[in-house]
């Protein structure tokens, strides 16, 4: 699946930088979930919004402690299935949650490489579903690389990487200011808009 010099590229950077990459593709997943209990009422889009704001807050208090175990128990009643819904807004939910179970997992298990490679990649999955579904048709990974809609995502997980690569250590504002800016814009990264 659409690979991209950004996986390689991640092994450069360190944990703490990697979790703020996974935490920044979260947020920029999290409205297709919010979207998607809003018009079903299914699940809790709240509980995803405390479990994202629990990893910042890791991310820039020194002290925090969570209990991500406990965290994981409750996410994994949260996740819908595709075979219960005939809407394809579940599919963009489902990698929203996949996205948030890999966070969830890198804090608890300490591997935050392979776990920001997963959410890269997810990311991209989901806007690429998307573009095939909207074409009525399969696409080859060349066709997709060429779509306006994949080339977006992949520039603005550059445009991640770039800022928190070009730090020589853990930058509180930086992180502070990603957050504030995704959450501002409220937009995911297949352009459903918060509170539209």
């Amino acid at each position: 699946m659409l690979r991209n010099p950004i996986h390689l590229r991640l092994e450069k950077l360190e944990s703490w930088q990697h979790v703020t990459f996974m935490a920044c593709l979260c947020e920029r997943m999290y409205p297709n979930y919010y979207e998607f209990c809003r018009q079903t009422e299914f699940g809790d889009a709240q509980l995803y919004r405390r479990i994202l704001d629990l990893v910042w807050e890791v991310l820039v208090v020194k002290e925090a402690k969570v209990n991500f175990d406990s965290q994981l128990e409750k996410w994994e009643d949260a996740i819908p299935s595709a075979d219960d819904y005939d809407l394809y807004g579940v599919y963009p939910a489902i990698d929203a949650c996949i996205a948030l179970g890999e966070l969830i997992h890198s804090q608890l298990s300490g591997a935050t490489l392979e776990h920001a490679i997963a959410i890269s990649e997810t990311s991209i999955r989901t806007v690429a579903m998307l573009e095939m579904t909207q074409a009525g048709r399969e696409m080859t990974d060349e066709e997709l690389y060429t779509l306006p809609a994949i080339e977006e995502e992949w520039d603005i997980q550059w445009e991640i990487f770039r800022l928190l690569a070009a730090c020589e250590e853990r930058d509180l504002e930086l992180i502070k200011g990603l957050r504030a800016d995704l959450r501002e814009a409220g937009s995911s990264n297949i352009g459903i808009n918060l509170g539209q």
